[in-house]
C-alpha cells in the first residue's frame, strides 16, 4: 500500500489545504495546523482579515486557539497549488424551492481544478447527495485543471459531523466517515485524518456510501424531531404537557429521548432536501421523509399562532404589547443564525403587524443585522415586557433566576397576566405559574 501522500504531509514536506473557513472548515483547519503545514483558504476576504486578528466569530474554537494557530491563511487561490491534500468545507444550501443549491462546490470545484497540483488528493466534506463528488465534481476539476482523475489526482469524500455549539461531541472525539476512489486514496485519506480525530475513522466502501451517510443520519434525526413536533401539536390540544409525556415514555429503555423544538440550521434543515430531491429525480417520491420536512418546516408558524393566542388569553392589548424574542439563532450556545426558525417565528408574527425586540447574546450581529435591519436588545436592558418567549436555550437564558424574570416584566396589572413561551422548557412550568404567570412550552 502505497502512503506517499500522506508521509508527505506527516514529515510537512508539502501543505494540506481547507477551503471554506466556516463553522466547519475553521476547526478542521486549526487542528490540522497543530499536526501539518496547513493552508486556510477562504473567498471572503473581511473572514481571513477577522482570522488574522486572532478572533473565532463561530466561536467554535475560540480567539485563543486562531490567534496561536501556525496556519496560513488566505485569500489568494494560487496557493492551492502548493497542496498535496486540500479539503472542501464549503456550503451546500437549498433554493428557495427547497432544491439543492450545488453552486458553491461547483465554484470552489473550478477554483480548486484551476490551481490543482499533479499527484494531489481532493476530499470533499460538503454535505451532497450520493454522486455528486463522482459525477459532478470530479469532470469540473479534470476540465479546469487539464489533468486526468485517477491518474493524475485523487478524489475522495468525508461527510463533516461537526455540531456547532456543542462543547462535549467535539471534532476530535467524533468517529470520521472517510471514503477514497480507490483503496490507496482511502488509507491515505484515513491515516491524514486520524492525525487529528482520536476517536478513529470509519472506512466506507465507496464514496457514494459516505455520501449517503451523512444524508439518512440527519434525516433520521429530523424524522424523529418532527413526529415529538406533531405530539406537542396534538398534546396542545388536549391540555396535556408534552414534556410531562417525554418524560415518563424516556423511563423505558429503549426510548430514543428526543424532545420537540424548532429545526432549523444547515444540517438537520436542509440536508433532508437533498435526499428528497435525488429520490425525485429517480422516480420515488419521498413519504416518510418530506412529511417529516413539512412539521419541522411550520414549526415557526405554530409557535408564533401560541405567541398571539396565549396574549390575547392574557388580556394584553396585543397591538401595544411588548413581546421580547429571547433568542434566534438555529440552536443553543451557537451565533449561527442561518435557516433559523426562530427567524420564522419573528416574520410570522410581523405579518400580524407586531413588532418583536430580539436578546441574543451569541448570535453573530452583523448577520442580524442584515436580516433583520435593528438593534439587539441586551439582556440586562430587558424591561416593562408583556411576554418573553424563550426560543433558543442559550446557557445564558438557563441561568435566569425567578428574580431576574420578574425584572423583565412591567408591573402586573390584576386583569392580565404575564406569559412566558418557553419552547426548550428552560423553566419549572409550577414554579412559573405559582407567580401568577401564563407558561407554555412545546
Amino acid at each position: 500500500m502505497q502512503m506517499e501522500t500522506f508521509e508527505s504531509i506527516r514529515t510537512k514536506k508539502d501543505f494540506l489545504a481547507v477551503v471554506g473557513l466556516g463553522y466547519v472548515g475553521l476547526p478542521i483547519a486549526v487542528a490540522f495546523a497543530e499536526k501539518v503545514k496547513t493552508l486556510g483558504f477562504d473567498i471572503n476576504q473581511e473572514k481571513i482579515n477577522i482570522y488574522k486578528k486572532g478572533i473565532d466569530p463561530t466561536n467554535e474554537i475560540g480567539d485563543e486557539k486562531v490567534r496561536n494557530t501556525s496556519m496560513e491563511f488566505t485569500s489568494d487561490p494560487t496557493r492551492l497549488k502548493e497542496a498535496k491534500v486540500i479539503i472542501v468545507a464549503v456550503p451546500t444550501p437549498i433554493n428557495g424551492d427547497k432544491t439543492p443549491n450545488l453552486a458553491p462546490v461547483v465554484n470552489a470545484s473550478k477554483m480548486i481544478g484551476q490551481n490543482l497540483s499533479k499527484g494531489s488528493i481532493v476530499v470533499f466534506e460538503s454535505t451532497v447527495y450520493p454522486g455528486v463528488t463522482e459525477d459532478v465534481c470530479v469532470p469540473i476539476l479534470e476540465k479546469e485543471s487539464s489533468l486526468l482523475c485517477g491518474k493524475d489526482f485523487k478524489i475522495g469524500y468525508s461527510p463533516e459531523r461537526i455540531n456547532p455549539g456543542d462543547k462535549v461531541h467535539k471534532l476530535e472525539n467524533i468517529r470520521k466517515i472517510v471514503s477514497g476512489m480507490d483503496e490507496d486514496t482511502v488509507e491515505n485519506i484515513a491515516a491524514i485524518y486520524e492525525l487529528i480525530i482520536h476517536a478513529g475513522v470509519y472506512k466506507a466502501p465507496s464514496i457514494k456510501v459516505a455520501e449517503a451517510a451523512k444524508l439518512v443520519e440527519n434525516a433520521q434525526r429530523d424524522i424523529n424531531i418532527a413526529f415529538m413536533n406533531e405530539l406537542a401539536m396534538v398534546f396542545d390540544r388536549m391540555g396535556i404537557s408534552t414534556k410531562d409525556v417525554v418524560d415518563a415514555m424516556n423511563t423505558k429503555w429503549n426510548a430514543l429521548g428526543f424532545y420537540p423544538g424548532l429545526v432549523g440550521g444547515h444540517c438537520i434543515g436542509v440536508d433532508p432536501y437533498y435526499f428528497i430531491y435525488q429520490a425525485e429525480m429517480l422516480g420515488y417520491h419521498s413519504q416518510i421523509i418530506a412529511a417529516g420536512r413539512k412539521i419541522n418546516d411550520h414549526m415557526g408558524i405554530f409557535v408564533a399562532d401560541i405567541v398571539m393566542k396565549k396574549i390575547i388569553q392574557a388580556d394584553i392589548n396585543i397591538k401595544k404589547s411588548k413581546i421580547y424574542i429571547m433568542g434566534i439563532t438555529f440552536k443553543e450556545n451557537c451565533p449561527d443564525m442561518r435557516n433559523s426558525k426562530a427567524v420564522d417565528v419573528c416574520k410570522h408574527l410581523a405579518t400580524y403587524g407586531i413588532k418583536v425586540k430580539v436578546v441574543d447574546p451569541v448570535v453573530d450581529k452583523t448577520e442580524f443585522k442584515a436580516e433583520f435591519d435593528t438593534e439587539l436588545v441586551d439582556i440586562k436592558d430587558v424591561h416593562n415586557a408583556d411576554c418573553l418567549v424563550f426560543l433558543v436555550a442559550h446557557r445564558q437564558f438557563k441561568d435566569l433566576q425567578l428574580t431576574d424574570l420578574e425584572s423583565m416584566f412591567k408591573p402586573q396589572k390584576q386583569q392580565t397576566k404575564h406569559v412566558i413561551i418557553d419552547i426548550k422548557s428552560i423553566f419549572e412550568q409550577k414554579t412559573i405559574e405559582e407567580k401568577g404567570y401564563s407558561y407554555w412550552s412545546l
